[in-house]
């Protein structure tokens, strides 16, 4: 009996595997576009390889039906009880990965455990969600109909009273037992290699994007229930080896600065890809192209993550997203962290932030408390609240009504003040105000609609801002949380989809000289504005970013992608892979080589090599430490 058991279970494991290989043809169908630089011969290893990922997720996932699978009951109420917890579990996995298919183009990675952090926010749109991505009930009726109907079940004349095991095979059991766990535990940690396996795994491949495919939904998630902090590193002996890489710069006492006001506008998903400034001239916001002609416009400029809740700390706190969870949610929220809200307001300053969504969305409001904000506007504080007719049903109000609402409540604060507004429309599902349909009409995607309004959202706000009595002492910075939905082919690529642009505003006063075509970042803001303001920062200010203004630098960015971290600089993009090794690339504006440098120059590559582990070093641990400032 235990031999017909383990055959039964075999076959039903098998079944998940080539349940499990079609959701992957079907996550690298829906996202071609990111991939498409690999050769077919790559995407096919990406699958081979995605099968050790398979085995680890799925036993992990099915460890309760592993254990029933093991009782030695042929009869039919138990194997019944037995497929009802198989086919449970694994809708669950089924529907995890069909949802990645469509989330994956918003974030670039594999779901993990961020989903509990915007519970919230999923219930409160749920059916507007439903109704947007009905089409994934499709594959999930059509995979879960296959594992209902092809689940092997006992044959009748299986099904017959057992009566034990005879004595002189008492230890066929056992050793059934021992056999499974064993390839179960084997499984799960993916071989017998020293450490477990775990995501960053995937990416030890070229091109590293592909990791994205060999990855399964269910193993990122499961993963990142039991969440473990990113591992250390000691690439440098010596805190003085350490400095002396991390290439830092304060910026300098910037003699006769202004006291001057600052707004910093934080707009959802306004990548460098929707604007014509940067495209020729062929774009979705013409309000912005004409603006940036009057201020200046860092044609160079990266975001830090790929996810809304990875802004917040670059841009108020000057902190990168170099793990993989936000930091908002991750256990080191609770770290020593000093941002703009804390600094300016040691100086004077009335600051706040604005967001338009339900108070408590990915924990922006807290955060804005952590970093010494003295006043968080959410849709509570919105007249109407989410009964207001600007209301836009998903996420919170429209952007133009609300981006008027943040102009006039700037005219309460007193002055100097530093504000925050950060917009929402131009989120999926990329909303357009019912009056507005016919003057904002889809592009050749959903989102171009979408930025067409909020385009118009911000003439309408610097229109209105224009009128009030701060507006000629007031600087302005306009930069994007991160990139979202592509089209143009130079954009999908590893530093395509980073690229936002980053635009310093001034209608009454001209700005300190500075290179446009410098490399910049949104961990650069903080730096920018105190170095602005000649604010002190007193030992407060991450060493991560430089001030645009800071000649002395010549400016980087830094991001982790696709288990890799990367340093921009505006010779070279370098690569730290997930197996430490360092990779030089040519730096071209957007666009990443698929290869790195077969013979790249050896200065550089340690320079810059150097520059980048000291980075990552600094940030893993001194978040582990809760060191970043000592």
């Amino acid at each position: 009996m235990p031999s017909l058991f383990l055959r039964l279970l075999v076959r039903r494991f098998a079944l998940l595997l080539g349940i499990y290989t079609l959701l992957r043809l079907g996550f690298y169908w829906a996202n071609y576009a990111v991939f498409q630089e690999a050769t077919g011969e790559q995407v096919a290893w990406a699958f081979v390889y995605g099968l050790r990922f398979d085995i680890a997720g799925l036993l992990l996932l099915n460890l309760p039906f592993v254990v029933l699978s093991l009782v030695p009951s042929a009869g039919r109420p138990w194997q019944k009880l037995v497929r009802g917890v198989y086919l449970t579990l694994n809708a669950t996995g089924i529907a995890l990965n069909l949802i990645d298919t469509q989330y994956f183009k918003f974030i670039g990675r594999r779901t993990s455990n961020e989903l509990f952090t915007i519970t919230g926010d999923i219930q409160r749109q749920a059916g507007q969600l439903v109704g947007h991505y009905w089409f994934l009930l499709i594959p999930f009726v059509v995979l879960f109909g296959l594992l209902w109907y092809a689940y092997p079940m006992p044959r009748p004349e299986a099904f017959v009273a057992t009566r034990g095991v005879a004595p002189r095979q008492w230890w066929r059991p056992g050793l059934a037992f021992v056999l499974v766990a064993g390839l179960t535990v084997l499984g799960i940690r993916g071989g017998f290699q020293l450490k477990p396996l775990r995501t960053g795994h995937a990416f030890v491949q070229a091109p590293p994007i592909l990791g994205h495919v060999t990855l399964n939904s269910t193993f990122t998630f499961l993963k990142s229930l039991g969440y473990q902090p990113p591992e250390r590193r000691n690439y440098f002996a010596s805190a003085e080896a350490l400095r002396a890489a991390l290439a830092a710069h304060q910026p300098e006492a910037r003699p006769n600065a202004p006291r001057d006001n600052v707004v910093v506008l934080l707009v959802e998903s306004f990548a460098s890809e929707y604007n014509g400034i940067e495209n020729g001239g062929q774009g979705y916001t013409p309000f912005f192209d004409s603006l940036a002609t009057q201020g200046l416009l860092f044609r160079h400029h990266y975001a830090n993550g790929r996810r809304s809740i990875e802004a917040l700390p670059a841009v108020l706190a000057g902190l990168p997203s170099l793990m993989e969870s936000p930091f908002i949610t991750s256990n080191f929220q609770t770290d020593e962290l000093h941002g703009l809200g804390e600094l300016l307001g040691r100086a004077g300053y009335a600051t706040s932030v604005f967001h338009g969504a339900q108070n408590g969305t990915m924990g922006f409001n807290t955060f804005a408390g952590i970093i010494g904000m003295q006043q968080y506007y959410g849709l509570q504080e919105y007249p109407g609240g989410a009964k207001s007719p600007d209301y836009d049903g998903h996420w919170g109000i429209f952007d133009e009504p609300y981006l008027q609402y943040f102009a006039r409540q700037l005219s309460r604060q007193k002055q100097p003040f530093f504000s925050t507004v950060f917009t929402l429309t131009s989120h999926e599902p990329f909303p357009v105000p019912a009056q507005y349909k016919s003057r904002f009409t889809p592009g050749q995607l959903p989102i171009h609609a979408s930025i067409r309004y909020t385009d118009f959202a911000l003439r309408q706000f610097f229109r209105e801002a224009a009128r009030q009595p701060w507006y000629r002492n007031t600087l302005f910075i306009l930069l994007a949380d991160h990139t979202s939905q592509t089209l143009r082919p130079d954009y999908q690529n590893t530093l395509g989809s980073y690229k936002t642009p980053l635009l310093l505003f001034h209608p009454g006063r001209q700005l300190p000289a500075a290179n446009p075509q410098r490399i910049t970042q949104q961990a650069d803001v903080p730096a920018t504005i105190l170095d602005y303001l000649g604010v002190p920062a007193q030992g407060r200010l991450l060493p991560f970013g430089y001030s645009v203004f800071d000649t002395a630098t010549p400016g980087r960015a830094l991001f982790l992608s696709g288990g890799s971290y990367f340093l921009v600089h505006s010779d070279f993009v370098t690569e730290l892979t997930v197996d430490n090794q360092v990779r030089l690339y040519p730096y071209a504006n957007h666009q990443l080589s698929p290869t790195p440098l077969a013979t790249p120059n050896p200065e550089k590559l340690q320079e810059y090599g150097n520059e980048l582990k000291a980075c990552v070093q600094f940030f893993l641990n001194g978040l582990a430490d809760n060191s970043l400032y000592k």
